[in-house]
């Protein structure tokens, strides 16, 4: 039977449709029917499972699932076997300490003697640790905004994505205490395994680096093409091809989608004209 890489993502739930649109940018066929808690691609060596994401971290450490894609909250706070192989650049969001709006909040001293609850009980623990204060955590499941409201703690430790729930509830974000996004964890591998999740991260390398750029085509004078490189000189240079018009050029190259309006504006003060700008679908470097 040839060997397959078990990949764990979430049953359901913010990762979920981000997991499965990524290992399908990656051009693995997945099947993904209604309560459906695993599946095999039929065009690559993974089978994926469907698990409760509080679940991924010990079915890795238990060699039940090889690889996972989880919050990195999730990860770090499970404390279970494995490593971080890659970060995935999607379901960003905060782990925040909030008080009370009406609290006159001076420090992370404030936290001295109080009563902090949470889901997340050992990333608190550790951040008190390391700015030395002394604090009650009381850990609850759900429902964490409310907790201050009801005189069950004197400020809560959640995961923020606006801050939205956090002003509903009268409550104001303090201290940032990590930052997570979406990442690939997996455990210790045969070399089979290996060499599967390698060419995965490959593929899953290439589409991060096509979201992050744009492929960008325009039209300039020949003695813009120097200044017009030295602002886009993509991946190694652009490609020139000469217009039918004398003394013109069309200029491709490659752009950062976070410096892209920057840029725009300075081609076009050098200028470039008919600016078309096309997502890229893979990039490999």
């Amino acid at each position: 039977m040839n060997e397959v890489l078990r990949i764990a993502i979430q049953k359901s739930g913010r990762l979920q449709e981000g997991s499965l649109k990524l290992l399908k940018d990656c051009g693995l066929n997945i099947s993904n029917g209604k309560d459906q808690l695993k599946t095999q691609a039929s065009n690559f060596p993974v089978e994926v499972l469907f698990l409760r994401d509080d679940d991924i971290p010990q079915y890795i450490e238990d060699s039940v699932a090889d690889a996972g894609i989880i919050g990195e909250n999730i990860f770090t706070e499970k404390q279970k076997q494995g490593e971080i192989i890659r970060r995935l650049d999607f379901a960003k969001c905060r782990l925040v300490l909030a008080v009370p709006r009406t609290e006159q909040y001076t420090g992370v001293s404030w936290l001295e003697g109080k009563n902090i609850a949470t889901t997340y009980p050992n990333i608190v623990r550790d951040f008190l640790k390391q700015k030395s204060i002394h604090a009650g955590i009381h850990e609850i499941s759900g429902s964490v905004e409310i907790a201050p409201g009801i005189g069950l703690a004197d400020a809560i430790c959640d995961i923020v994505s606006t801050g939205s729930t956090l002003f509903s509830n009268g409550l104001k974000e303090v201290e940032l205490v990590m930052k997570s996004e979406a990442v690939l964890v997996a455990r210790t591998l045969d070399t089979r395994k290996k060499q599967i999740l390698n060419k995965l991260v490959f593929r899953m390398e290439a589409v991060q680096q096509a979201r992050s750029n744009k492929y960008i085509l325009l039209n300039c004078p020949n003695e813009a093409i120097k200044p017009i490189t030295d602002v886009i000189p993509g991946m190694k240079s652009p490609t020139i091809l000469p217009l039918g018009k004398p003394g013109w050029s069309s200029l491709h190259s490659v752009v950062d989608e976070n410096d892209f309006w920057e840029k725009i504006d300075q081609l076009k003060k050098l200028g470039a004209e008919g600016i078309l700008v096309i997502p890229i679908e893979k990039m490999i470097r």
